[in-house]
């Protein structure tokens, strides 16, 4: 891919525990890389077509959608509230993108990375997601099961 330049970047983060006048502070998450594995009874092709289509992608979330499913192209999902570009795009194996919620800091993406294995009739997608600020780790953990894999696996079944 060329003309994309992508700035990749944590920001530390050190919650203070609610209610303590101790002084005393919760350790810091330094997490900023997760993987999960998710089996999926659609073949790989309906995948992709779902993770890289505007209006498949609006079906199974419910929200609003826009993506430009080539090398390069920006996407805007959740209505907003996740931009970025597709970075690599290999045909029914792998699907990667430069991904930031729009309340992180400028500048700073993170990379997700989908690769689609197909087994039978069915895919197991397995996402890497790496680069994120530290803090986040949670939060984008579960995010993933409630908005990405709960709702496709209710759309295929």
């Amino acid at each position: 891919m060329r003309g994309v330049v992508l700035g990749l970047g944590t920001v530390a983060c050190e919650p203070f525990l609610g209610g303590q006048t101790s002084g005393t502070r919760e350790a810091p998450d330094h997490r900023t890389a997760l993987h999960q594995e998710i089996d999926l009874k659609a073949p790989a092709t309906a995948v992709e077509a779902t993770l890289l289509g505007s209006k498949q992608f609006s079906a199974f979330t419910g929200l609003a959608a826009s993506i430009d499913p080539t090398e390069g192209g920006a996407f805007s999902l959740f209505g907003g509230l996740i931009v970025g570009r597709n970075v690599e795009i290999v045909p029914t194996t792998r699907i990667v993108q430069a991904w930031r919620p729009s309340h992180w800091e400028p500048g700073v993406y993170s990379v997700v990375r989908f690769a689609l294995k197909a087994h039978g009739t069915g895919t197991t997608v397995v996402l890497d997601h790496s680069g994120f600020p530290e803090g986040d780790y949670d939060h984008l953990l579960s995010g993933w099961q409630a908005h990405y894999w709960g709702p496709l696996k209710t759309l295929f079944g």
